[in-house]
């Protein structure tokens, strides 16, 4: 049979009678066909619609057949484990380090080769919000997208500059999003967009398109996906956007997800960066930080076949995964903070030379049909950019919103809001943050909302897990560790006032006594 990425056996048992010798040849006539299947299934696919659209489509499709035809190549694991090695003492280097040179004096002229991105692709639903994740209200009534805007408003102001915010949406958020924008009108940014590629999912056993035309409507709108955040490459120089800053005299990229809020423009990282000497131009920055239990999966970076490099779970041997995971061995991972040069991309992009490993994400459709996606991820093209670099920097610089455990967390008296910006408040006696659980029934935003009157005074929390039907009143008070369950069908009311310190509440209390 022949085998894609290790786990797609396709017209399996097709082969038996085949010669040893001829069964690389017979593989490639097979993965050839499927190939040209494609393509003519594409070719249907751009016939349903006529004009701009099209245009669009096509110039998709053309990503999407390169990946395609690499997916197919592909064979087995993309990292042999035996080849990997920790990175050099110099390409990681320590934020304190960076930060020692301390900032020029013309501090405008950095930020004004700087663009800011913030991957905007993706929705509210596992938080059960519709629309965009970033119009969910974070803080004192404002969204991720206002945060933002505040945050870089408030460089162009202080230092006199003109750092514009490109958003890059995807077919699932960029209607919403612009609507949104215009209230952003007379805020001292630049708002630009532009759009995720839209990618055909792709049936699991015929390995070709599930859609049967270019519309999002109805059943349809299932039969499309976009393709990842590695994607920002090619839809940003396609866009016509990149040469636009380019010739403005912008020289790097600040990317980030937008519900990173410890993702804030460093002017350290920034200065370094356009420091360089023009034959030692760093044209890739990865911020790492320390690994803790929490963040055993995220990717990290090593030296691979002489390049740094990033290694994602994903394509780990099975047998490595626990090795993988180890905070001894991997210190670090990857926050997805990015500082990016434009010149590079467009010089790769020109030369067709982005390489990033492929993530193949199976999916279920609602009508039970299994599919697959085929994506990549915007910091495995680090490989491919000259002088590469990994700063390893504070904790403070990861603070993504996934939950609404993350949610209380930014929410509560830990974190002081200026100027967009979040910071750990200076009353707590440990930077660390605690680490915060809450049960299914605070799932989603609304529900989360209505459970707490007021967010409880957590400077000196350690450790929060409820789970159940809880609900906290107004001006409670947590610290140490806190765990509060609530049995099926009971009811725990944590009344207003209370202080809850080392303790743990279970039953079916309808009241706790404090």
């Amino acid at each position: 049979p022949l085998v894609v990425c290790g786990c797609y056996a396709v017209l399996a048992g097709l082969t038996k009678g085949v010669a040893n010798g001829g069964m690389a040849q017979f593989q490639e006539m097979m993965r050839q066909q499927l190939e040209s299947s494609m393509h003519d299934e594409l070719e249907k696919l751009l016939d349903t619609t006529t004009g701009a659209e099209r245009e669009v489509s096509k110039k998709d499709f053309e990503g999407f057949k390169n990946l395609f035809h690499r997916f197919l190549q592909v064979k087995g694991p993309s990292v042999e484990w035996i080849k990997i090695q920790r990175p050099p003492e110099d390409s990681i280097q320590p934020y304190d380090k960076i930060a020692a040179r301390g900032l020029p004096d013309n501090v405008a002229n950095s930020l004004n080769k700087l663009v800011v991105v913030k991957l905007n692709g993706g929705l509210g639903t596992s938080m059960g919000c519709k629309g965009p994740k970033s119009l969910i209200s974070v803080r004192n009534e404002n969204t991720f997208l206002d945060l933002t805007v505040q945050q870089i408003e408030h460089l162009n102001k202080t230092y006199n500059t003109d750092v514009p915010l490109v958003l890059m949406n995807s077919f699932n958020t960029d209607e919403d999003t612009k609507k949104i924008l215009q209230k952003y009108t007379h805020h001292r940014v630049k708002i630009h967009t532009f759009n995720q590629s839209r990618y055909p999912r792709v049936n699991k056993e015929s390995l070709l398109p599930v859609s049967t035309n270019l519309s999002m409507n109805g059943q349809n709108a299932e039969g499309w996906y976009p393709p990842g955040h590695g994607d920002i490459y090619a839809s940003f120089y396609n866009s016509g956007l990149l040469d636009q800053l380019i010739e403005q005299g912008k020289e790097y990229i600040f990317v980030s997800n937008i519900d990173n809020l410890g993702a804030t423009v460093d002017l350290h990282i920034l200065h370094h960066l356009v420091s360089q000497p023009n034959g030692k131009r760093c044209e890739f920055v990865m911020e790492v930080t320390d690994k803790t239990r929490a963040d055993v999966k995220g990717g990290t970076l090593i030296q691979y076949e002489g390049k740094l490099r990033l290694l994602e779970i994903a394509q780990v041997p099975k047998t490595h995964v626990d090795e993988f995971k180890s905070v001894s061995k991997f210190k670090i991972f990857n926050t997805n903070n990015l500082w990016i040069s434009l010149p590079a991309i467009k010089r790769l992009q020109e030369q067709n030379a982005m390489d990033m490993e492929i993530i193949v994400n199976p999916k279920t459709l609602d009508g039970g049909q299994n599919v697959i996606q085929l994506e990549t991820a915007v910091g495995a093209a680090i490989k491919c950019f000259d002088n590469a670099l990994g700063i390893n920097v504070p904790r403070s610089r990861f603070l993504p919103v996934k939950t609404t455990s993350d949610l209380l967390l930014v929410m509560s008296n830990l974190y002081s809001l200026e100027a967009g910006s979040l910071t750990m408040s200076p009353k707590r006696e440990f930077p660390t943050t605690p680490h915060v659980k809450l049960g299914s029934s605070f799932t989603k935003v609304q529900e989360y909302l209505i459970r707490f009157e007021s967010i409880p005074d957590m400077l000196e929390l350690d450790h929060l897990t409820v789970s159940g039907d809880v609900t906290f009143g107004k001006n409670v008070s947590l610290k140490g560790t806190v765990i509060i369950i609530a049995n099926h069908g009971d009811r725990i009311d944590i009344p207003a006032g209370s202080m809850l310190e080392n303790k743990i509440v279970s039953g079916n209390l309808r009241i706790l006594d404090h």
